[in-house]
């Protein structure tokens, strides 16, 4: 081997050994006991599985156990409250969604701030929602159903799963950004809303893929769009609504871990360094593409931070033009 490539070589081998070696110490000096991710929401959803996905791997490379603390109720401040009252220690995460950033905009007053109580970590995952009407709707294309829309203000309905839920946000973001007067029926939950538009009660809707293929391929709805800014690898030739016809749309469905404010740089840049680890690992990628999301890789406590001010202020927009008004 040549001089030059050996040195490469040593080099390449001591800089993963150093890797590894600091790896091992942050999860002998950081690392002590169980872990524990708080879940705003009950067993069996989204957050939950994403949770769960997590905890396997996580338990690998800390050597910890990590528990899931289902906290459901109060819109997330129950569970939000039980963190902050936690050792700021890291080893009390709290994994967060679209309705942590919406909480300052439905709550007159709060026991906390979520931008400012909270140092986030990264954000975990990502995936993209649909748009999709009813079969019956005369529209192939999103164009299509603004130019319908347009032309039929305040007759077509969309459904959502709740008033400020990530669905009915969509709607809104949509009204806004296309310039239609669409009507907004909340149904109590996702899977009614998707009842809803299969059976012809509302003729358009934002919901996850997952629940949304099965009536797509039965031939009783059609899909449009999705709201992510880029293309979901889940459905490749399905455009995004942003290059479909309103440019700037974007509701992507996310969750990232958040820890109190209170706890130590080190302690962040460990968890940080277990979380992008975990990311990392195949078995975590393949069972979160089950789910029909990805990992988000890379994404840093400052990346994170912007990404949650930015989203924190795009919703309190929306919300305030839909006349969304806190309790």
């Amino acid at each position: 081997m040549p001089p030059r490539r050996l040195r490469y070589a040593i080099t390449c081998i001591f800089t993963l050994l150093s890797v590894n070696a600091l790896s091992a110490d942050i999860q002998k000096t950081y690392f002590q006991r169980p872990l524990r991710i708080i879940v705003p929401f009950a067993p069996g959803g989204g957050q939950d599985t994403t949770a769960r996905i997590l905890s396997p791997k996580l338990t690998e490379i800390t050597g910890q156990q990590v528990i899931v603390d289902n906290r459901p109720g109060g819109g997330g401040i129950i569970a939000a409250e039980t963190l902050l009252r936690a050792p700021a220690d890291g080893h009390t995460t709290y994994l967060a969604s679209t309705a942590f950033v919406l909480t300052p905009s439905l709550r007159k007053s709060l026991p906390f701030d979520t931008l400012k109580d909270f140092a986030p970590i990264t954000r975990v995952s990502a995936a993209a929602g649909t748009l999709a009407v009813h079969v019956s709707l005369p529209v192939r294309t999103v164009r299509d159903l603004i130019r319908l829309a347009k032309e039929k203000p305040g007759q077509i309905t969309f459904g959502s799963a709740g008033v400020a839920s990530s669905s009915h946000l969509s709607g809104e973001l949509f009204k806004m950004l296309a310039g239609v007067d669409i009507v907004h029926v909340p149904y109590k939950g996702s899977a009614l809303a998707v009842t809803g538009l299969v059976s012809g009660e509302v003729v358009m809707g934002f919901n996850n893929a997952i629940s949304t293929m099965p009536h797509v391929r039965a031939g009783k709805l059609k899909l449009l769009g999705v709201t992510t800014p880029k293309r979901s690898t889940l459905l490749p030739d399905l455009p995004t609504i942003a290059e479909a016809g309103v440019p700037g749309f974007d509701n992507t469905i996310w969750n990232g871990i958040v820890v109190s404010a209170a706890t130590p740089k080190p302690a962040i840049a460990a968890l940080h360094d277990v979380m992008t680890r975990a990311l990392q690992s195949q078995d975590v990628t393949e069972r979160l593409a089950q789910d029909g999301a990805t990992p988000v890789i890379g994404d840093t406590p400052a990346d994170y931070a912007a990404f949650l001010k930015g989203e924190t202020e795009k919703w309190s927009k929306v919300m305030r033009q839909a006349g969304i008004k806190p309790e």
